[in-house]
């Protein structure tokens, strides 16, 4: 067999359907190895970026790595922003890219770039194959690394007369990687601990991240809030590991998480930090977060305990483990299960219910316009929070996370840690094509929409059904809103339309969809966007909605970056934000 025709043995070997592959002159015989595969489809992208992004939206749903494949040079170059964003965001991701013939490694050749050293900072591990024996090994090893532990994304770098030699492989059932420890397991006495502080706490809470949903601890993190009825404040990336409608939700924490989340989370005595990692924009100005509790930071790595925010109680393991481990504990304890009726901290609840009532998700409803925060209410009622949805990056991305109801892990899709415009359309092709049985819809924004609008070619090409919401507002929102924050409402260069054509609007959605080969139709007003949602959710086929919204609109409440949770400003303090 040829290395590339052994690469796509052993990419079958691991269970690989789906690839997200655009070709080029270093990695033409990989794709024309992929043409005689029988359980793999190749979709092409329009852009590597996007099909990094849908290779994303992939393993976002499932949890199997995404495998997305380019050509050396700058087709390999484009994969890296989506490479970081997987990193980030701990999503197992293979990356495989074509390189210049061995020989040539180093010499400047056409289409050379150092990929090894270039993706070194933004990958978990990566690999320079140039033994074509090697190829069964490394493709074995790189998806047991990606999706094993901490998930995260792997490169492959592969030169041409590799893929082009030929070999009889050998293909290993066993994987040895001595130094690799990927599923640590808390001992009990440190888990006792955590229960001895819980049962002094009067004031409890968990702040819990991504890794409750790719540790696959869900229905653990349930189980163990219904046997203490200790409140729930989700990261963005926690959003459906605990279900928003649950009477101890307390939504997501953050700049723009709720106020009674923020004020839950800080004011609490004892705060167990499950599977995060003190990242800024849950912080802020991280010296003044939890000042007064006792941290508890249970992750499985080592790495992120104590780097970002000191605790008291450390504990390495894996997330399902421990909280299985703690449920088992609790059983002993006779700590029954309570779906319901919570009575544990009877004080502290009555103090989280007064700040709900004073400080609800609230917006000044207006029947002039269609508001943000309308469209993504609407949404998450029409489809009664089961969609995957998945978010450009902006104001759109976090009206989504307020106003949706998520109930379910894997069905928000979002860049979180590296807040990447584009991801939004090429992950729900991703998440599409991974779940066809489940309504994926982007909530995307009009700048954010149109850095990948190239995809919607690969939507229609290979009938994809995945939809969008354009929340159009013909600016860069969030730029925009901090330009009234901090600048007097100067605008530089925020505005996305035509300056010397305010009254139109532009770009064109309606036409350029139309240029795709996708319906899309552009809503006005708000009597008409009922009967514009259904249809694009009886579509079976791609479908837009351009719909048109105020520029003026803040997302509130909105903690000032470098700034405590009691800084933030509601929407009782609009004047702030407006000039």
């Amino acid at each position: 067999m040829t290395g590339a025709e052994i690469l796509v043995k052993s990419l079958e070997r691991e269970g690989v359907d789906t690839i997200f592959a655009y070709p080029g002159g270093a990695s033409m015989p990989v794709h024309q190895a992929l043409t005689h595969s029988k359980k793999i489809r190749t979709i092409l992208p329009r852009h590597e970026q996007g099909g990094a992004f849908a290779a994303e939206g992939y393993a976002r749903v499932t949890g199997k790595a995404g495998v997305v494949m380019a050509t050396s040079g700058p087709g390999a170059t484009n994969l890296i922003t989506g490479i970081a964003d997987a990193y980030l965001d701990s999503v197992p991701l293979i990356a495989i890219t074509g390189q210049v013939a061995s020989p040539l490694i180093g010499k400047g050749a056409f289409q050379e770039t150092d990929m090894f050293g270039m993706s070194l900072p933004v990958v978990k591990h990566n690999y320079l194959i140039l033994d074509i024996a090697d190829i069964p090994r490394v493709i074995k090893e790189a998806f047991y690394i990606a999706q094993t532990g901490r998930p995260g994304p792997v490169l492959i770098d592969m030169p041409k007369n590799v893929q082009e030699a030929k070999a009889r492989p050998v293909f290993p059932e066993t994987i040895d990687l001595p130094g690799y420890h990927p599923l640590p397991t808390a001992e009990d006495a440190p888990l006792r601990q955590m229960l001895d502080l819980i049962a002094g706490a009067k004031q409890p809470m968990i702040y819990c991240g991504g890794g409750i949903v790719s540790g696959e601890a869900s229905a653990e993190l349930l189980e163990f809030v219904e046997r203490t009825g200790i409140p729930v404040a989700t990261t963005l990336m926690g959003v459906g590991g605990f279900p928003e409608n649950h009477p101890l939700s307390l939504k997501w924490l953050g700049m723009h998480g709720t106020v009674y989340a923020n004020n839950a989370v800080n004011e609490a005595d004892v705060v167990l930090a499950i599977s995060v990692r003190f990242d800024d924009r849950v912080t802020s100005k991280v010296e003044r977060f939890c000042e007064r509790a006792t941290i508890v930071h249970l992750d499985i790595d080592a790495s992120e305990i104590n780097k970002n925010k000191p605790v008291q109680l450390a504990i390495q393991s894996d997330v399902k483990y421990a909280l299985g481990r703690l449920n088992a504990m609790l059983e002993e304890e006779g700590k029954a299960r309570v779906p319901h009726d919570f009575c544990a901290y009877p004080a502290w609840y009555a103090k989280i219910r007064a700040w709900k009532e004073q400080f609800p998700l609230s917006y000044r409803k207006s029947d002039k316009v269609i508001q943000q925060q309308y469209v993504v209410s609407l949404l998450s009622e029409m489809t009664q929070g089961k969609a995957i949805i998945t978010t450009g990056v902006g104001q759109h991305q976090m009206w989504t996370g307020q106003f949706y109801e998520f109930l379910k892990p894997r069905t928000f899709l979002t860049s979180a840690g590296l807040g990447t415009m584009g991801f939004g359309y090429p992950a729900a092709i991703g998440a599409k094509v991974a779940r066809p049985d489940v309504e994926v819809v982007d909530i995307d924004g009009d700048g954010s929409f149109l850095m990948n609008v190239q995809e919607l070619a690969t939507a229609h090409i290979e009938r994809i059904a995945a939809k969008a919401i354009i929340l159009n507002n013909q600016h860069l929102g969030m730029v925009v809103q901090w330009e009234d924050l901090k600048y007097g409402s100067n605008r530089a260069h925020t505005y996305l339309g035509d300056p010397k054509h305010k009254e139109q609007i532009y770009p064109d959605y309606v036409n350029i969809c139309a240029g795709f080969g996708v319906k899309c139709e552009r809503v006005l007003h708000k009597k008409d966007l009922r009967d514009a949602i259904q249809r694009m959710l009886d579509a079976k086929e791609p479908y837009i909605l351009d719909v048109m919204v105020p520029y003026t609109e803040h997302v509130l409440p909105m903690i000032p970056g470098g700034m405590s949770y009691k800084d933030v400003i509601t929407d009782s303090a609009r004047s702030k934000l407006t000039a």
